[in-house]
């Protein structure tokens, strides 16, 4: 009597993490460039609020046709109903994953800094958990908003500290005295009263706006009391030196 034939399942895909910097495709790592054009299907965070994803524009010009592009729309308002859009994009990833594809989720910056990825990445590996992940790092907007501003984040034996400015602000005072530089992400939704906590704390003369880094509508300011209506943008950040206390030898 013949044996029944043996099914063999398809290999399981890589899931690929791919931070793609800032905004200036030239940012953009070999290595991220290349597992880009290598991967049949390429995911991309898209705001709800937005017409296209603010990744993905960043790569367009190394997209191939054949790539199939998942977009994976999220509210920027609503935590609740952003948990319920990273569970649906995990499982499209993780559907496509069980196909034997491999598929890059893209985000702008780094992967593991304030990242969308993350969320992925932990549906994905509660729904297949057998599937390899690889993450490739990027040049978050903090670093390349320090290298155009030319201001050091930190030298030898300094703190820094990064926030999310909608979170931090509560905790201005604190962090400033014990940190020698804050950095404020996403500052534009809340610039009035983070203006004016800086204002409070004497710190308006140590800070730096950074409006679009590393794009054609990049904006630096070094005077953060001349920042206008027209130079507010969600990819804004502040850098902030601060006043550390002395702390014990």
């Amino acid at each position: 009597m013949p044996e029944d034939p043996i099914e063999i399942s398809p290999a399981i895909g890589c899931l690929y993490g791919i931070g793609v910097g800032p905004g200036d495709p030239e940012l953009l790592t070999l290595k991220a460039l290349k597992a880009i054009q290598r991967v049949p299907v390429i995911c991309v965070p898209q705001a709800a609020n937005r017409r296209d994803s603010y990744a993905l524009s960043i790569v367009k010009d190394y997209v191939k046709p054949e790539q199939e592009i998942l977009r994976a729309p999220f509210p920027t308002d609503d935590a609740e109903g952003a948990a319920q859009a990273w569970s649906e994009a995990s499982e499209l990833v993780a559907e496509r994953l069980r196909k034997g594809q491999d598929v890059a989720f893209l985000t702008e910056g780094d992967p593991m800094l304030f990242s969308t990825f993350s969320y992925v990445m932990a549906g994905v590996k509660e729904i297949c958990p057998e599937a390899p992940v690889e993450i490739i790092p990027g040049v978050s907007s903090v670093m390349a908003a320090a290298a155009s501003a030319g201001v050091p984040l930190a030298t030898h034996g300094q703190r820094l500290a990064i926030l999310p400015a909608a979170y931090g602000l509560d905790d201005l005072s604190e962090v400033t005295s014990k940190f020698d530089t804050v950095v404020l992400m996403k500052v534009s939704p809340n610039i009035v009263k983070t203006l004016a906590e800086l204002e409070g704390l004497g710190l308006t003369g140590q800070s730096t706006y950074v409006r679009r880094v590393s794009t054609d509508r990049e904006k630096v300011i070094r005077d953060v009391t001349e920042i206008k209506d027209e130079d507010l943008d969600y990819f804004s950040l502040l850098i902030v030196k601060g006043n550390p206390r002395k702390r014990p030898q």
